[in-house]
């Protein structure tokens, strides 16, 4: 069996949520969404999981989240540093939001050796996307050949606002363009609007859309490094507020043909909590899993 390591993305602090989102009780004992990506990851054959955290945030997240898992699969902690950056480049004093994307994957480049795959520390993916995550892995024999596991666009939405979701355009299974956009429900079309200015426009409820989901191996990290120099000297006046997205360097490398990116549909729900209206549903969602016997009561002692 390959290994397969989960990284999670979780150095951001919810500036819409109200608060470190991560370590916010959602099951019947105190779960966090984290535990029941973990739980679901390590019933898919993932055995290691890392953490990308803030420095600051090491100890809370050690004594919240590591001590719940570290006895169920190997755990590891990677920094996304804002001096993590290549040399002669130098960061704005007043800048104190993370880089982006790109660079919090990029921090994991001497923990992981082996496939992996990515995710959101406060995004609820549901088992199945797991299990294609898997699927692609038992599969692929291509290195340069990642996957997007992708959503039905109905899947996804909130009631209480836009959520930021790329929108998935394919052929032949696989990606072809991913257009970072604002998604929401407005009149009963669902109505997305491109993050780079981009006139808005409708989708389909069953419109594959990206969750931040991939399947990677540790071919990324070589065009991480390169897009990271090449992203500094586009942005040289705007190293305040320009953020370094891992979704923008994967079309990148789509369209100059080294990688191609399989479109993993899965049918699984996402649930989350992009505004802190939304913890009320996403506890009642996480019970009727628990009722339909998808999920134990107590996940890690049962």
């Amino acid at each position: 069996m390959k290994d397969l390591t989960l990284v999670i993305m979780a150095a951001g602090m919810g500036s819409r949520f109200g608060g470190l989102k991560q370590i916010e009780p959602f099951g019947p004992n105190g779960e966090f969404i984290i535990d029941y990506s973990i739980y679901d990851a390590i019933r898919n054959g993932f055995n290691k999981v890392v953490f990308i955290i803030k420095e600051e945030n090491y100890e809370i997240f050690k004594e919240t989240i590591g001590k719940r898992v570290e006895d169920k699969i190997p755990t590891y902690y990677a920094f996304q540093k804002m001096d993590d950056v290549p040399a002669g480049v130098e960061i704005p004093k007043e800048r104190v939001k993370p880089l982006g994307t790109g660079q919090a994957i990029l921090s994991v480049r001497n923990i992981v050796n082996e496939p992996f795959a990515v995710i959101n520390a406060d995004d609820f993916y549901g088992y199945d996307a797991y299990k294609k995550a898997k699927e692609f892995f038992d599969t692929n024999e291509d290195e340069n050949i990642y996957a997007n596991i992708s959503y039905e666009a109905k899947n996804t939405l909130t009631e209480n606002g836009s959520v930021k979701r790329g929108v998935c355009k394919e052929k032949d299974g696989f990606l072809t363009r991913l257009i970072e956009s604002k998604v929401e429900r407005v009149n009963d079309k669902i109505i997305a609007d491109p993050l780079d200015e981009r006139e808005p426009f409708e989708i389909d409820q069953n419109d594959p859309v990206s969750m931040n989901m991939f399947c990677f191996y540790p071919s990324l990290f070589k065009y991480l490094e390169e897009g990271f120099v090449k992203f500094f000297e586009n942005n040289k006046e705007t190293l305040d507020t320009s953020e370094y997205l891992l979704p923008a360097l994967i079309e990148e490398k789509m369209n100059e043909k080294k990688i191609k990116v399989k479109v993993m549909k899965t049918t699984a729900h996402w649930y989350g909590v992009t505004y802190k209206e939304d913890k009320d549903s996403v506890v009642k969602e996480i019970a009727k899993l628990i009722e339909n016997k998808e999920y134990p009561k107590n996940l890690w002692n049962k």
